[in-house]
């Protein structure tokens, strides 16, 4: 019978998220029942989004249960199997527990091609990271040339992508960070015309002015709070702004106001359109062609900041929500 460790939610956070929140436990692997498989965790994705789903936050996914292991995107092993789709040693992608194994029904765990790239990439500049950049760009943003695209959190798994794509489409990208390295990584490596940082810059107002002269045509938002207030205010007529995340705001204890004007909507025509990339899997055949496709190239880089050890997920967890990651964060386990 198979040992596994796993990390389970302890109690629920209030404001931030701290380390009495999480708990180590060992538990004995149940034997498989048909249709089962056991899969053994190489590589956990930490999910920023996963901060508003432990305080109860989003309607979209459930809250985790108290005293029950937490998921995330993982990168699997099939160890043993009682399921006719999954065969001993296929490499598999999707939700797995904070944990050493899981015990799964196979369903939503998508078997991935082993060689080529390194497994962790399957997490990040080939997976659910990726994917969300490319369709907030190519379906939302929707760049063209001479415009400016304002990407927040510019370096993250998501924005570093999304930076990347708006300029392959001849917009002038602009980006915040937050720290020097990950500004000038951005300009250096990823190709941003430039980014600022939210860290060290007061008047965000005053270096977006400065930045884009011209305002802002697309804005694909990651941060939200002021960074995002200020953005609002500088959107040209007829833009669009891809709302994916708001991780300034997810240790807030309470909500903060809006922008001001709302109005600001209607006199400049804006599209303004929240989205979580689960409601369009349909497209993750497309998403590969045309990424893979420019990562092969080598028109596209990715960073990611590997941890190791299984023990040490919540540290990086918290880490994570302080910004102390470059690019995709991963646990190999």
């Amino acid at each position: 019978m198979t040992e596994i460790r796993q990390i389970v939610l302890a109690k629920r956070p209030e404001g931030d998220v701290t380390a009495d929140c999480f708990r180590a436990e060992t538990a004995a692997s149940p034997g498989l029942a048909d249709g089962q498989i056991l899969v053994r965790t190489l590589f956990l994705s930490l999910d920023p989004y996963m901060r508003p789903r432990m305080t109860e936050l989003n309607s979209y996914v459930p809250a985790f249960e108290l005293g029950k292991p937490l998921t995330g995107g993982a990168v699997g092993e099939v160890v043993e199997t009682r399921n006719p789709r999954f065969a001993k040693g296929d490499i598999v992608n999707g939700l797995l527990n904070w944990a050493t194994h899981t015990l799964h029904d196979g369903r939503g765990l998508r078997k991935i091609d082993a060689t080529g790239v390194p497994l962790s990439a399957h997490l990040g500049v080939l997976g659910m990271p990726s994917f969300t950049a490319w369709y907030g760009i190519k379906h939302i943003c929707k760049p063209k040339a001479g415009e400016t695209v304002f990407v927040s959190a510019a370096t993250g798994a998501v924005g570093q992508v999304a930076g990347q794509l708006a300029k392959l489409a001849g917009a002038t990208v602009v980006g915040c960070a937050g720290d020097e390295e990950k500004c000038q990584w951005a300009v250096r490596e990823a190709g941003y015309d430039a980014c600022f940082n939210h860290r060290t810059e007061r008047d965000y107002g005053a270096v977006l002015d400065k930045l884009c002269p011209k305002g802002i045509d697309a804005d694909f938002e990651n941060a939200g709070g002021r960074i995002f207030h200020a953005v609002f205010a500088r959107m040209n007529d007829f833009g669009r702004i891809a709302f994916c995340g708001a991780i300034s705001e997810y240790q807030d204890k309470e909500p903060i106001a809006g922008p001001t004007k709302m109005f600001t909507i209607v006199q400049r025509r804006l599209n303004l359109q929240g989205f979580i990339i689960s409601d369009h899997v349909s497209l993750m055949g497309d998403f590969v062609n045309e990424v893979g496709g420019l990562l092969k190239q080598g028109k596209l880089k990715a960073r990611e900041t590997v941890i190791d050890g299984l023990a040490n997920a919540p540290q990086a967890f918290m880490g994570l929500l302080k910004g102390e990651n470059f690019g995709k964060l991963v646990v190999k386990v």
